[in-house]
């Protein structure tokens, strides 16, 4: 069995979400679990930890932050 391993935490599902379609379209397989313990209510405001393959952990850091770098920082030196 793959180990599971924490990419990033998200303050809620939609930016969970919007994590694992970036990973997707990267090619790696993502999981999302809840970051804290919760009211069984309050599951779209809980924050979440993306889970990648420990195989896909740097892959994954590199995709999330080649994707999320603001567009100024890309031309400069």
């Amino acid at each position: 069995m793959t180990r599971l391993v924490q990419v990033a935490v998200a303050g809620d599902i939609t930016e969970a979400e919007e994590i694992r379609t970036i990973l997707r379209d990267a090619g790696i397989v993502a999981e999302l679990e809840s970051a804290v313990e919760h009211h069984p209510r309050d599951v779209e405001d809980a924050p979440q930890k993306v889970l990648v393959a420990e195989s896909e952990l740097e892959a994954a850091q590199n995709a999330i932050e080649a994707l999320t770098e603001p567009d100024e920082l890309l031309g400069e030196s």
